[in-house]
């Protein structure tokens, strides 16, 4: 079988809560321990720095994608296993996406609202079947995940727009959820 890829959208901040850095660091070390392959956006800063460092640091294969306006900012990353930089956030999207076999999306804040919604959005009008995990550390997607319900209360998404993502609390809840999604299935996830 081949080796599983996970696209890890997260926050190029820190942010104030150590529970976020925690969950990153936590998330690079189990993606290394499952033999999976982190994929992410190739900074080495914030969120994004720490999950890819604990994933290196813990002997993982890592796949940073990042576009060629951003490797300052976001201090590009260039000691992954790979790494691809691109022209457009567009494109960086579209080559973490798919290269991937499940998306994880930890705190961040508008480009990762923005990358969780284009999944979801794709996933709901039938564009792809890959899992979607909201690591929920410390419960920072609460007021995202109350907004969805309230977008499908005021009739503007079915309530079958729940079934596209999976809320998890920690690290050791989404392993779980990523090996019994990956036991499964064969091959890479459409």
């Amino acid at each position: 079988m081949a080796k599983r890829s996970v696209c890890v959208f997260c926050g190029s901040r820190p942010g104030r809560d150590p529970a976020h850095a925690a969950a990153a660091t936590d998330l690079g070390r189990a993606l290394a321990a499952q033999g999976w392959r982190l994929v992410y956006g190739a900074g080495d800063v914030g969120l994004m720095g720490l999950v890819a460092r604990a994933t290196q640091e813990a002997g993982g294969d890592t796949f940073g994608v990042i576009p060629r306006h951003l490797l300052d900012l976001e201090v590009g990353k260039t000691d992954l296993t790979r790494l691809v930089v691109t022209e457009t956030m567009h494109e960086r999207k579209k080559v973490m996406f798919t290269n991937s076999d499940a998306i994880v999306v930890l705190p961040g804040g508008a480009g990762s609202l923005d990358e969780f919604l284009e999944v979801l959005t794709w996933a709901q009008i039938g564009l792809h079947a890959k899992p979607i995990y909201l690591l929920n550390a410390n419960g920072y997607w609460a007021p995202l995940i109350a907004l969805l319900d309230h977008v499908i209360a005021e009739g503007f998404a079915d309530t079958s727009l729940r079934d596209h993502f999976e809320v998890v609390p920690d690290v050791a809840a989404l392993t779980g959820a990523l090996n019994t999604c990956f036991s499964g299935r064969h091959g890479p996830v459409e």
